[in-house]
């Protein structure tokens, strides 16, 4: 793929659930074309080795900057936390933005000190996270669940399967039990569940998606290197999906591109 004229705003995930950032974007910076890249060939990402995953990043950050990205987003938490900091040294000149956990807004939230982190494993155990629960979370106790089984059945769209219904309350309800009331979506995936986590745990827990503030970290960076869509201006913003794998039962949402979920209300 030869190099073009770089419009683009590159958003890539292992599947699905970087659309939930790329919604975010969409409504943010609606003049903004998209390019979405879903590593459907290598999902789920929570389980793989740390260098597995960048290297999946790297390939995939090439193929988006080659289609005409300006910038990227790792709209992927296990991949930021394995790959974010390569990528930037891999390409210094190009602005990339990335997910993590949002235990700071939920730390500030949080009304009993006690905060519930749905992640992958790989998040929960990475650098990044660490650093985090340092920086932000002393005095608040966290409880974590890597989740496991539940991205791929985000992946196959089951929200309503009761086998799903029952892992997501397997997940939550020790928390709940403990008195947790504010809940951090540390998986891009985990904003197509929103609507079930509201069922289980009710009103008064808060649900926190970085989503909305990743979008608007990306406002800024393109503002900074000023690459913004200036308005107004005559033009129409460009939609494209990439799947390196099979779709297999993905086609569910392919008629609702980037709006696929309203935002999760902090």
């Amino acid at each position: 793929m030869s190099q073009i004229d770089p419009h683009y705003i590159g958003v890539f995930d292992s599947g699905i659930g970087g659309l939930s950032v790329a919604n975010a974007i969409y409504r943010l910076l609606p003049r903004e074309s998209i390019y979405y890249y879903a590593d459907t060939a290598h999902v789920p990402y929570g389980p793989r080795a740390q260098a597995e995953i960048r290297a999946f990043a790297e390939q995939i950050t090439q193929y988006l900057l080659d289609a005409g990205a300006k910038i990227i987003v790792l709209a992927c938490n296990t991949a930021t936390g394995a790959a974010l900091d390569h990528l930037r040294r891999r390409w210094p000149s190009v602005p990339f933005v990335g997910m993590e956990p949002a235990v700071k807004p939920a730390a500030q939230a949080t009304r009993s000190g006690k905060v519930g982190v749905l992640a992958t494993q790989s998040t929960i155990h990475s650098k990044r996270y660490a650093s985090l629960m340092q920086r932000y979370a002393a005095g608040v106790e966290v409880y974590e669940n890597p989740c496991i089984g539940l991205v791929p059945r985000i992946e196959a769209g089951q929200f309503q399967h009761q086998q799903t219904k029952e892992l997501i309350e397997s997940i939550v309800r020790p928390m709940l039990e403990k008195g947790v009331d504010t809940l951090v979506l540390g998986c891009t995936h985990y904003p197509f569940i929103a609507p079930l986590l509201r069922q289980l745990v009710g009103p008064d827990v808060q649900l926190i998606d970085p989503a909305p503030a990743v979008a608007r970290q990306v406002a800024r960076r393109l503002d900074e290197a000023m690459l913004l869509v200036p308005a107004p201006q005559q033009h129409k913003a460009e939609y494209h999906f990439y799947a390196s794998g099979p779709l297999g039962e993905l086609d569910w949402f392919t008629d609702i591109p980037f709006i696929v979920h309203p935002p999760v209300e902090a």
